[in-house]
């Protein structure tokens, strides 16, 4: 049951990390008209008429966005590293390490999600109409579930591994 539990973690983990890899360097976290042309942008830039232009604005929240959302690719990669490389032991401190790297890994993009998600309604809600959440951002919500579910696999994996080699007693000492 150990290897199911690694192998399953291991392989929402690599699903994770492709998705975030994917939405976090893609254009369309958000899509929106301007000056009645169709438009859209990640974290990095923004394109008119698929022509694009790096953010010549710093704001804060993207940058915060960027920030977490790399740290989480780091987290995601690591964990899945170590996953991989776990020995065939579920007991490995490896197996261990890596869950909780990928929960870490999830809960950085779910902070630099939810970041992005409240500010770019507070923000574009009130200047824009007819903007909306696109592909990359949906991407960044479903690869950081697999990031938490790949981290909670691991770790159910590692204590399992202690149940399965401690033996439990069912006689009664006198």
């Amino acid at each position: 049951m150990v290897f199911t539990l690694v192998g399953g973690a291991s392989l929402c983990g690599v699903a994770a990390l492709v998705l975030l890899i994917i939405s976090t360097a893609t254009d369309y976290w958000m899509q929106y008209r301007y000056s009645g042309n169709a438009a859209n942008q990640g974290l990095w830039r923004f394109c008119i008429n698929r022509k694009c232009h790096a953010h010549t604005l710093n704001v804060a929240f993207w940058d915060a966005t960027r920030a977490f959302m790399l740290l989480a690719l780091l987290a995601c990669f690591a964990g899945v590293l170590l996953s991989v490389t776990a020995s065939k032991r579920g007991r490995s401190k490896r197996v261990r390490a890596g869950g909780i790297a990928l929960l870490l890994s999830g809960f950085l993009a779910l902070l630099a999600l939810a970041i992005y998600t409240g500010m770019t309604v507070n923000f574009f809600g009130k200047h824009y109409i007819g903007w909306r959440f696109s592909w990359s951002h949906i991407l960044g919500w479903i690869g950081t579930i697999l990031a938490l579910a790949a981290g909670v696999l691991q770790l159910c994996a590692y204590q399992r591994s202690f149940s399965e080699a401690t033996p439990v007693s069912l006689t009664a000492e006198p």
